[in-house]
């Protein structure tokens, strides 16, 4: 698993690489100290997950996020902050962010977000779940009006779920690669608040969607 870790703090930084270097099958492969820098080295480097900090100069991590999860939808973005905040965690979701930990948290926990999203799935540290998701799914209503916290390409990807697609089938049609589909597949169970795909389906044909 290849790892780009974004952040300004020189000592934070040296933690995370003694933390990074004793995970098996883990390499860093960069570090960034700001926004742009974040967003530069993920299109030179493609790293499978980005570890942010949110509080930056210059171009803050929610901006970082956005650009990266837009540019390069296959990369992982995993919050690292000390911001704990309901519209933090919000704010990160909807920037494309697919796990949120707080600085703090253990090896076993930072061990276990990115092997969650190294496999396409999400994940929040404890207390955080609820708040992000509530508050990301709270947003006044633009585009679909049932799920309008949702890419247009996220959106695509819900209704060919509900159509009955696999993610094989999604990556044909939509000229992706699976890894990609499965990101996207994360992020929608994710913003939409279903624990599982069969969930998601029913939740989309319920709104019309095939």
């Amino acid at each position: 698993m290849r790892v780009l870790l974004v952040d300004d703090h020189p000592v934070f930084r040296e933690g995370m690489r003694a933390v990074l270097g004793a995970l098996a099958g883990v390499e860093l492969v960069g570090e960034a100290t700001d926004g742009t820098s974040a967003v530069r080295l993920t299109a030179e480097l493609s790293p499978d997950v980005v570890i942010m900090d949110l509080h930056l100069p210059g171009m803050n991590g929610i901006e970082a996020t956005r650009e990266i999860t837009a540019a390069q939808p296959e990369v992982a973005v995993l919050a690292l902050t000390m911001l704990e905040g309901e519209a933090s965690v919000a704010a990160a979701v909807r920037a494309g962010a697919r796990g949120y930990l707080l600085k703090g948290a253990g090896r076993e926990a930072i061990a276990a977000a990115l092997a969650a999203l190294s496999d396409g799935a999400a994940y929040f540290g404890p207390g955080v779940a609820l708040e992000g998701l509530t508050a990301a799914t709270s947003r006044p209503a633009v585009g679909h009006p049932a799920f309008p916290h949702l890419t247009e390409r996220e959106l695509d990807v819900l209704t060919l779920m509900a159509g009955g697609l696999s993610n094989p089938a999604i990556a044909a049609r939509l000229h992706l690669s699976d890894k990609t589909v499965r990101n996207y597949v994360s992020s929608v169970l994710t913003k939409i608040g279903a624990p599982d795909r069969s969930r998601a389906i029913v939740m989309a044909r319920e709104q019309g969607l095939t």
